[in-house]
């Protein structure tokens, strides 16, 4: 699979100027932990974060004893994401293999990840995205796999079975280029965790 093949789109974003209650509020009602922050070209300039936007912005109960206080409290807190986000932001292209995708997320730590298309930030991959995936029911996969190799050989020709992911393809003929083009047809759908192809042919 590619980026393309999961990321979230249309694209949620902010602006440097938008403020950060506003980007506060697209974040809760989205269930986002992250947007990407572009300029007035739609170029990525930066991402913003749950963390960004929460940090020193709660005042202290008004019944804290004044002694405890850490002198902070006079502080105002950034009223812009220009003022908080982070930058400069990664992005990764619409091209990009998950696998390449999933290992930047994980080695960086980041929950999200733009997806770009040159400079335009084009959709977004996050960790929901990728667990909504994994997860994807058999029988779904099934009938993906079975429409593409439709398209590819006739839709008697192949026999198809999935368990947890795992894409077991049995083959009418003996022809090995047209396994490995099944092979490669079914790996890219979304949930496949692996793919194996076989020969049914009489004389195997």
């Amino acid at each position: 699979m590619r980026a393309r093949d999961l990321m979230s789109t249309p694209v949620v974003s902010v602006t440097p100027r938008t403020t950060a209650k506003e980007a506060a509020r697209l974040l809760a009602s989205h269930g986002f932990t992250a947007l990407p922050v572009l300029d007035d070209d739609d170029r990525l300039v930066g991402v913003v974060t749950e963390a960004d936007l929460i940090r020193d912005r709660f005042p202290r109960d008004p019944r804290h004893h004044p002694a405890d206080d850490d002198g902070t409290a006079g502080n105002a807190p950034p009223a812009i994401v220009g003022e908080v986000m982070t930058t400069p932001a990664i992005g990764m292209g619409a091209g990009a293999d998950v696998v390449d995708l999933v290992t930047v997320m994980l080695t960086d730590r980041v929950r999200s990840m733009p997806i770009v298309d040159g400079s335009r930030v084009v959709g977004v991959v996050t960790r929901r995205d990728l667990m909504r995936v994994f997860g994807r029911d058999d029988k779904a996969i099934t009938d993906d796999v079975r429409h593409r190799l439709s398209m590819y050989g006739g839709p008697d020709r192949w026999t198809v079975e999935v368990h947890d992911g795992a894409v077991s393809i049995g083959d009418e003929f003996d022809n090995a280029t047209d396994r490995h083009v099944a092979g490669v047809l079914a790996a890219a759908v979304p949930g496949a965790t692996a793919v194996d192809v076989t020969s049914q042919s009489a004389d195997d």
